[in-house]
């Protein structure tokens, strides 16, 4: 997902998606940790992808407290 695409979300699609990231995240290294993962590159998306909507999130709130 792109930074722009997420820029777009509201505050509670960008909390949503980032749970719902998370719960991947814990599904992707538990898939891992049992050889069970197809793509190991997967993992690597995911934490990016919610770097990126915690970046948005931070702006955000730092946004609203410049004003």
């Amino acid at each position: 997902m792109k930074v722009n695409e997420i820029r777009e979300f509201t505050a509670a699609e960008l909390e949503s998606n980032l749970a719902d990231l998370k719960k991947e995240l814990f599904n992707l290294r538990f898939q891992n940790a049992t050889n069970q993962l197809e793509n190991p590159m997967r993992i690597v998306e995911v934490k990016k992808t919610i770097a990126r909507i915690k970046t948005v999130m931070m702006e955000r709130e730092l946004a609203k407290e410049a004003n």
